[in-house]
């Protein structure tokens, strides 16, 4: 059985730092955002690749239009982020450590 707890808890710690990390993505693309990148950058591309999906679920429930013509969904996006890393990592490794 304590080899489905350290299972858990190195999953925990995998997702807290993806979470982390996409976090700092976000971040990055909203800076970005302030200014004029060239859209052929590759890391400008692999920027908006990997946060356009989440932020575009989020923009079809707060239009620009609802909120002022500001763009509050890398803020939704990091609060519920944040949730994530303060509910779901927590327990799993709570999950862990009542296996071993």
């Amino acid at each position: 059985m304590f080899v489905l707890a350290n299972f858990i808890n190195a999953l925990a710690t995998l997702f807290d730092f993806v979470l982390g990390a996409f976090i700092w993505i976000i971040v990055a693309r909203a800076l970005i955002s302030w200014v004029n990148p060239d859209p052929y950058n590759p890391i400008v591309r692999f920027l908006r690749e990997v946060t356009d999906p989440f932020l575009y679920k989020i923009r079809r429930l707060i239009p620009f239009s609802a909120a002022g013509g500001i763009d509050f969904s890398p803020i939704i996006l990091i609060v519920a982020i944040m949730f994530l890393r303060s509910f779901l990592v927590p327990t799993l490794h709570h999950l862990a450590f009542n296996l071993g």
